[in-house]
């Protein structure tokens, strides 16, 4: 049995992307660009970061190909959708508070996860989030969201690199008192099986998130749940 659990937040265990879709809609619009992206369109640019978010949403909006979203900023450069890093900034200037203001509108915990996360605790079991959103919003998040369900959670601010750098969790399992071998990471994609990867813990990948089932095998995923229900016995075994 695992001693910590450490989950990403966004698409793992909340739904946020009503709020995303809204707040990226109304920033791309105050720059008089094209605002009525769907959610299932949103959540491909959401996951890496910030910037990186700004970055996908920018290209989302001048026609990149759903498959090409990831590899904006790193093989595909900016310069093929038109856009620069002060469009990114300006994107994110717009986005951040309006964001920030309405975090939980629509937002709510995927069925199940409160649940799980209680269960984990019973047997002594420690949680934590780590998250690329911002540091702010999670805490905002889970205090609201989750009380008492965690007992660390650590969002993206500068005093750390972000997943998938191995910083957050590593610090999380330092303040824990945990070691890699006893803790487990549960995210719902690319950038969540990286960060695992690189912090040398175990990683269990779910597909009711920002990613679908395909995506995450072909990303390399080692073990795929697709209802939180499934999480427990793989946690306590």
């Amino acid at each position: 049995m695992y001693k910590a659990v450490i989950f990403d937040m966004d698409g793992t265990i909340l739904n946020t992307i009503g709020d995303l879709t809204n707040a990226i809609n109304y920033a791309l619009a105050e720059m008089g660009k094209k605002h009525d992206f769907p959610e299932e369109k949103v959540k491909l640019c959401f996951g890496c970061g910030i910037d990186a978010d700004m970055e996908k949403a920018l290209a989302m909006e001048a026609g990149c190909p759903d498959e090409d979203l990831e590899y904006i900023g790193s093989s595909i450069p900016f310069s093929r959708y038109h856009f620069t890093k002060e469009d990114v900034q300006n994107l994110k200037s717009l986005f951040v508070p309006r964001y920030t203001a309405h975090c939980h509108e629509k937002t709510a915990p995927y069925e199940g996860i409160p649940e799980v996360l209680s269960a984990l605790r019973k047997q002594g079991i420690l949680t934590a989030v780590a998250s690329n959103k911002d540091d702010r919003d999670v805490q905002t998040l889970t205090r609201v969201l989750f009380p008492r369900l965690f007992d660390q959670a650590m969002g993206n601010h500068k005093e750390i690199r972000r997943k998938p750098a191995p910083d957050m969790v590593m610090a999380i399992l330092k303040n824990l008192h945990v070691s890699q071998k006893e803790a487990c990471y549960i995210g719902d994609s690319e950038v969540d099986m990286e960060t695992a990867r690189n912090s040398g813990i175990p990683c269990i990948s779910v597909d009711w998130g920002f990613r679908t089932r395909s995506f995450l095998l072909a990303h390399g995923a080692d073990c795929i749940v697709s209802s939180p229900k499934e999480l427990l016995p793989l946690l306590m075994k």
